[in-house]
């Protein structure tokens, strides 16, 4: 018996996918900098962020742009391109790790500066970098079910703050060549906004279906990972080998229900590089299918997956088989499959 949950889709149909950039570069360069007394004193060397995750950059928002003025520039731009008026959303959800603060939910604050109606419901979706392909799949049965028409899903990553902290702690002549790599993550991460609207595929034969998936929960490994806007521990190399293989658990145990060899490309969530590189060779697909942002907008958490297929989106074909493929610490897993 399959260690999957399976999911699938009837009516559903992606009508727009936009990304929008945070504007202020914050270089890997400039954080070795601020970090170059530490390195010294520890033993540790220069360029690791570059050499071990790929990121030779990052990007944060200005200061005076909050969490929901970057998710409802992304929100107004799917709804334009997606030709869908504010007053046809039935559903908001907002899928960012980052947020500002505990109550109320980020998805609140978006839903009025859009100006959504008040028969839009709106909520948060939180589960690490997995929000978003959570949040299509929860959109896309409400859709199924008829309860609503449209869904626009947000995601904005901001984290500027916590670049900040991060520095200040390891500047410190105190800082330890262990906290340095505890908290190597963190410095991999960056800022940034996506958003999708979807809808009912019986309305829109021009958009791209969304077929189904799967999901895997590996939650013996949830301590691997911890983190909030100050400090983020992470156990790196763990966290690695355990998603790896959750992911592949997790793909061997889909051919099951879905044939996924031979889809055409494949928009992951991206941790670094090699993390890519390691996915791509377990399920046994050239790399030149698994489109990558990593490199000059760092992780961007739950906004990777749908930041990355818009910023490819010109890639695309009617009728490609396209995967979204998502690891959260947790750790659980989800994949999902979009005939485009």
């Amino acid at each position: 018996m399959s260690g999957n949950a399976t999911y699938r889709l009837k009516n559903t149909s992606i009508l727009s996918v936009c990304a929008v950039e945070a504007p202020v570069v914050a270089t890997s360069a400039q954080f070795d900098d601020r970090l170059a007394a530490t390195h010294e004193r520890t033993g540790l060397k220069r360029g690791m962020l570059e050499e071990l995750a790929g990121v030779r950059e990052r990007r944060w928002w200005p200061e005076d742009v909050s969490f929901a003025d970057a998710a409802a520039m992304a929100g107004a731009k799917a709804l334009a391109e997606a030709g869908i008026t504010p007053a046809q959303v039935g559903v908001l959800i907002s899928t960012a790790v980052t947020r500002p603060h505990l109550e109320p939910s980020s998805a609140v604050a978006v839903h009025h500066q859009l100006g959504l109606p008040t028969n839009c419901f709106s909520f948060d979706v939180a589960n690490a970098c997995l929000g978003f392909v959570n949040g299509l799949q929860v959109a896309g049965m409400m859709i199924d079910s008829g309860q609503i028409d449209y869904a626009l899903l947000v995601d904005a990553e901001s984290v500027r703050d916590l670049h900040e902290a991060t520095l200040r702690r390891l500047e410190s002549p105190e800082a330890t060549a262990k906290e340095v790599k505890s908290q190597f993550a963190s410095l991999t991460i960056g800022s940034g906004a996506a958003a999708m609207v979807i809808g009912r595929s019986d309305q829109h034969p021009e958009g791209h279906r969304v077929i189904g998936g799967v999901s895997r929960s590996g939650s013996e490994h949830h301590e691997l990972c911890i983190g909030d806007m100050n400090l983020m521990n992470t156990d790196s190399g763990a966290l690695f080998r355990a998603g790896i293989k959750l992911a592949i658990d997790t793909w061997t145990d889909a051919a099951e229900d879905f044939d996924w060899s031979g889809a055409d490309y494949f928009f992951c969530h991206q941790t670094s590089v090699k993390h890519i590189a390691a996915m791509a060779t377990a399920i046994g697909v050239s790399t030149d299918r698994c489109p990558t942002t990593v490199e000059t907008y760092g992780n961007l958490g739950a906004a990777a997956v749908p930041f990355t297929l818009a910023q490819n989106a010109d890639r695309l074909q009617p009728g490609m088989q396209v995967m979204l493929m998502g690891i959260g610490s947790g750790l659980n897993t989800s994949f999902a499959e979009i005939a485009w």
